[in-house]
């Protein structure tokens, strides 16, 4: 598999309300090589299941970090949802990306897209 299950570390359960959003202690600490980053990402069971998921997704592990991975979890379901200790919470996944390096320009090239979004590119 590409990810990496994340648990929760909890001293006791927390119960996440319906639309409440919590931040859960993983109890993982990482250092990674420079150039990449890891992305933190809901599960699909959970997500399915039980209607809890990631916010902010993917969540992006820099580098340089050296705080404890924590995760940010919500609640989209009617019903409330017990968060327990060394409960797969999340998925890791480590990637290498590149950096831009920016220029300033009086103008862009033209596409045959030009400025369309949000569909414009599925439209033939």
């Amino acid at each position: 598999s590409a990810g990496m299950d994340l648990r929760a570390n909890l001293d006791r359960p927390i119960v996440l309300k319906p639309l409440e959003r919590c931040l859960v202690p993983t109890g993982l600490y990482i250092a990674l090589p420079h150039g990449t980053e890891a992305q933190i990402r809901p599960r699909s069971g959970l997500a399915l299941k039980k209607g809890i998921t990631v916010l902010n997704s993917p969540g992006t592990i820099d580098a340089d970090y050296r705080g404890e991975i924590c995760i940010i979890l919500v609640n989209l379901s009617s019903e409330p949802f017990e968060i327990r200790d060394g409960e797969r919470i999340a998925q890791m996944v480590v990637a290498s990306y590149e950096q831009a390096g920016w220029k300033p320009v009086e103008s862009l090239d033209e596409t045959e897209r030009g400025a369309g979004g949000f569909g414009h590119s599925g439209e033939k």
